[in-house]
């Protein structure tokens, strides 16, 4: 959260600086985007809307509706999208930190909703006379930030569905401008998913207040910095663990590293340390504790890239281990979710003998696979 204004010359300037040091190579596409974000960020120099915050705290936001100001130029945001690895996420870098908003927010929108979902409750709780807590809600966010900055937009979850269309139609109505990264275009959000027909609205609604722009940068950037970065390091150990560090940094593209948590069947699975795109676990804490098929898929949907330290043998004695195992790489291969290992040994040799070693195989030969310049070359399916 931003609460003084950056002094900032756009967009365009630190875009250049890149350029100039080196640390990026011209893409027409990226300096198109950096042009429309350039644009934005002119518009919005100075933007805050809502200044002050009503009296009373939260007695004064439930029992009226905040009044709105009259902005007649408010902007539209922006939805920026494109395949994995086309510079999004670095641009957005660009804008976030360059805009002059004194209230900011750059979060992903997975960990938006989980927060709009815990406040949606509370409000309820905390109010059990409120018929509709959405306005409610959108006033929290609203005075949190005029500018929201999402990473990695997508809808997975009918209950995001649902709460999703009111929720940005009274944040819109409170001059929130939003600008998204996703690899989904609007049309296909929470496609071929039960309930979609009710969530078109919303689709409609969105691409009315944000422009949608389509990076089709011409190289997959991310791809090209683990280009020659093995996918699977035997042993693990301290060797490894150095080579491991040094993809998830590479994979971070300076994105701080964080742990998160996703939201599966109601519960949290926590997610030791993520970066948009991307998430780092042990393996006893993926495989080693009671998790089945819903935290996998949940897991292969929501990140494109898993690192998992620690592989160990495999064998009759760790069966419920190498049982997981199995079904959480089933779950990221039908997804083509990009894998990075640290393991006891090479894929062929993690099960050699034993009850289930013969069903292992299966899984061996997509480990195999999933080293694949064919394979890596796959965009993640969600």
């Amino acid at each position: 959260m931003s609460t003084a204004l950056p002094q900032s010359t756009g967009v365009i300037a630190e875009y250049r600086a890149r350029l100039a040091a080196g640390s990026i190579v011209f893409d027409s596409a990226q300096a198109s985007a950096a042009e429309r974000l350039q644009a934005l960020w002119a518009k919005l120099r100075g933007y805050d809307p809502h200044p002050k915050a009503p009296p009373n705290g939260w007695v004064g936001r439930l029992l009226r509706r905040k009044q709105v100001d009259d902005v007649s130029d408010h902007p539209n945001g922006l939805y920026l999208v494109g395949d994995v690895g086309r510079g999004k996420s670095m641009l957005m870098d660009l804008f976030f930190e360059a805009a002059d908003v004194p209230r900011k927010k750059r979060i992903h929108f997975h960990e938006f909703m989980q927060d709009a979902h815990r406040r949606f409750h509370a409000i309820k709780r905390d109010n059990p006379g409120i018929n509709d807590p959405i306005p409610a809600l959108a006033d929290l966010i609203a005075e949190d930030a005029a500018l929201l900055c999402f990473d990695e937009f997508q809808v997975h979850d009918i209950v995001d569905a649902m709460i999703l269309g009111r929720l940005f139609e009274a944040l819109f109505a409170r001059l929130v401008v939003v600008v998204a990264t996703s690899n989904t275009l609007p049309d296909d959000l929470y496609k071929g998913k039960p309930g979609r027909d009710a969530f078109l609205p919303f689709i409609g609604f969105l691409k009315q207040n944000l422009d949608v722009l389509v990076l089709d940068a011409a190289r997959d950037y991310r791809r090209e910095r683990l280009h020659g970065l093995n996918a699977w390091y035997v042993p693990a150990d301290t060797r490894a663990d150095a080579a491991m560090d040094h993809v998830f940094t590479t994979l971070a593209a300076g994105a701080p590293a964080q742990p998160g948590s996703l939201m599966v069947s109601g519960r949290k699975l926590a997610v030791p340390l993520s970066v948009p795109g991307a998430a780092r676990f042990d393996f006893a804490a993926l495989c080693g504790t009671a998790l089945g098929p819903g935290d996998y898929l949940a897991l292969a949907t929501h990140y494109q890239t898993l690192l998992i330290d620690g592989i160990p043998r495999l064998s009759p004695d760790n069966f419920d281990e190498a049982r997981r195992f199995v079904t959480l790489i089933d779950a990221l291969y039908e997804h083509r979710v990009k894998l990075y290992a640290s393991a006891a040994a090479l894929p062929d040799d993690l099960y050699k003998s034993g009850e289930g070693a013969a069903i292992f195989e299966r899984t061996a030969s997509r480990l195999e696979e999933m080293q694949s310049d064919a394979y890596l070359q796959l965009p993640h399916l969600t």
